[in-house]
């Protein structure tokens, strides 16, 4: 099995720290983590400038991240001007949140559910307007899928119903987030069965995990034991939500890849060369704390990888 591990690092983890990565150190640590076998990327965030300035160069990394051959570039959008400057630089990949909490919905993106589903119902028609082989992926990312802090426990029918919701609007798949690290393994594999059955297992293969109560890995291990494909992860554990009070940080990106290849699962990622990205990021944000247990134990001796 091979599992892709997607980078969210130089979106989800620098929008959440107050200093600003400069845009010549960001191409280097793209350019690190792709020359280590990341196969997709998400560089930024097509967002107002003045709300988070640390994303205010994603255009000029989408287009140094399109000359690196094999790397699905992907961004986050909120809305459809975000999206219309998305198409314009050619990003691969498309994401627009979706909080199942309309209350986190309102503090994120200024937006109501109806709002937001028109939104991403004009981000669809705009890519339908572009010839077949120049579409990128549209994905419907649903954040706080498992549990918010501003409105507590989220129904998993509104999950379900917002899952159908985006797939109506044109999305070709959606995600499930968990924003705010309230899921267990439990109920990673319930919410998953339960919009597998809505929309279909061929629309939903992807989660964004968080490891704010220490469960990261073990979520991550429950979806790929359903036959989840995609996990992202943030090298050092950087990221979380601004918006979303104790959001704290991502699966580190290092302690999944070892995870899946001790497992014996494909990621195509070098971990010789993870660690030298890490470099990287560590050098451009030296007050920035990074985490990760494999990055500080080492790896074990005579440690091998499957790619």
């Amino acid at each position: 099995m091979r599992v892709l591990v997607s980078e969210v690092g130089p979106r989800d983890g620098l929008q959440s720290i107050s200093a600003i990565m400069p845009t010549e150190a960001k191409k280097r640590w793209i350019t690190a983590l792709a020359a280590a076998g990341l196969r997709e990327i998400e560089v930024g965030s097509f967002v107002p400038a003045r709300l988070l300035p640390q994303l205010a160069d994603t255009a000029e990394l989408v287009a140094h991240a399109r000359q690196i051959a094999g790397l699905t570039v992907a961004v986050l959008v909120p809305n459809l001007k975000g999206a219309e400057a998305a198409l314009a630089a050619g990003a691969h990949k498309l994401t627009i949140p979706l909080s199942c909490s309309e209350t986190h919905s309102l503090r994120n993106v200024r937006r109501s559910h109806a709002q937001m589903l028109d939104e991403a119902r004009a981000i669809a028609a705009a890519i339908r307007e572009l010839p077949a082989a120049e579409r990128p992926h549209f994905e419907g990312g649903l954040s706080t899928a498992f549990g918010c802090t501003l409105e507590g426990a989220v129904p998993e029918r509104r999950v379900v119903e917002l899952a159908e919701a985006l797939m109506d609007c044109g999305c070709d798949e959606v995600g499930l987030s968990d924003t705010n690290g309230y899921a267990d393994p439990a109920g990673v594999r319930r919410l998953i069965r339960a919009v597998w059955a809505g929309v279909g297992r061929e629309r939903l293969t992807g989660l964004h995990l968080h490891n704010t109560r220490g469960l990261g890995l073990a979520n991550a291990l429950a979806a790929l034991d359903l036959g989840i494909s995609t996990l992202d992860a943030s090298q050092g554990g950087l990221g979380g939500c601004p918006f979303a009070p104790g959001a704290s940080g991502n699966i580190v990106t290092e302690d999944l890849v070892f995870m899946l290849e001790a497992m014996g699962l494909d990621t195509g990622i070098d971990f010789r060369g993870l660690l030298a990205a890490r470099a990287v990021l560590a050098s451009a944000l030296p007050d920035e704390p990074l985490y990760g247990m494999v990055p500080l134990a080492g790896l074990p001796l005579n440690f091998s990888q499957s790619a």
